[in-house]
């Protein structure tokens, strides 16, 4: 382990959030390396200790100071009530890092059709503390009860309803279960920790992070357009290109021609490029982006 002093202790989520932070990190400019023997990740910065933590316990290792920040999902920032700074959004368009549903559900001929229809009945979830609260909100009480695993098998005969996570709805079909409610849409949260943050050293070398990962999530989605315009033919490539986008233009040897240049979502390449052309647009290149800091 580092020594303390000047170092960073960062947590990284161990388990299915785990690939996709690897390769965030590494877009960002980090080279970070999980081993499957070591909790104690590697990364290319001697300021930085890295700790391989599962998502559930993150929030209250932040909490208490163990850890000065991590990433880890809202749910289990709201099901542990860790006071922690919750910094940035990182949801990303890359595996596990997209938008998670908590749902209630209950078996599709059950006579369950809201929480009211729960009361006083067993409901089994991983997330204890998210589900209570729900029913309190419902002015509801049940019996919430610690599932270990398969929850979505458990009604009718081990629970009447589950809490459970869905990303697609379906295991919950295959399950014969139908939704009541959302109970919450998570999304992945680097958080840090309230004392940490007051540190100058820490902040600012927290700051400097999430500046680079932010960055890296900005440019997943978009590339570089670059490519040759006659000055003739200028207005009518602008015309054709996004009005969000904000081309630079640079002059060329021959003072006839310039080379534009502007950052697109990748999903409207195939759609631009040849209009471009018609366009006059020639040299059309396409680039990938690493990071892009606003």
């Amino acid at each position: 382990m580092k020594s303390t002093k000047h170092t960073l202790r960062l947590g990284i989520p161990k388990g299915s959030l785990q690939d996709t932070t690897q390769k965030l990190f590494v877009r960002a400019g980090y080279d970070l390396r999980i081993s499957g023997r070591s909790y104690y990740p590697d990364i290319d910065d001697a300021e930085i200790e890295c700790i391989l933590i599962r998502p559930q316990e993150m929030a209250r290792y932040v909490g208490h100071g163990i850890l000065d920040c991590a990433i880890t999902g809202l749910d289990w920032i709201l099901e542990t009530g860790a006071d922690v700074a919750e910094l940035a959004d990182l949801r990303a368009p890359w595996p596990n890092y997209g938008t998670v549903r908590w749902v209630m559900a209950a078996k599709e001929d059950s006579p369950f059709q809201t929480v009211a229809d729960l009361q006083g009945k067993r409901i089994a979830t991983e997330a204890i503390g998210m589900t209570r609260h729900f029913l309190r909100q419902h002015g509801v009480e049940a019996e919430v009860e610690f599932s270990w695993g398969a929850t979505e098998v458990k009604p009718p005969i081990l629970a009447d309803a589950i809490v459970d996570v869905s990303e697609t709805g379906s295991s919950l079909r295959a399950n014969g279960l139908k939704v009541m409610h959302v109970v919450l849409e998570s999304t992945p949260r680097f958080i840090a920790n309230h004392q940490s943050l007051g540190d100058t050293w820490k902040h600012d070398k927290i700051n400097r992070l999430l500046m680079l990962l932010k960055g890296a999530i900005a440019a997943a989605t978009r590339v570089l357009l670059s490519m040759n315009v006659a000055r003739t033919s200028l207005d009518d490539v602008l015309r054709i290109l996004p009005a969000l986008a904000t081309p630079t233009l640079s002059t060329l040897a021959d003072p006839d021609w310039v080379e534009l240049s502007t950052v697109v979502e990748e999903k409207q390449v195939r759609e631009l490029i040849p209009g471009l052309y018609l366009a006059g647009a020639r040299g059309i290149i396409e680039l990938p982006i690493n990071k892009i800091v606003e």
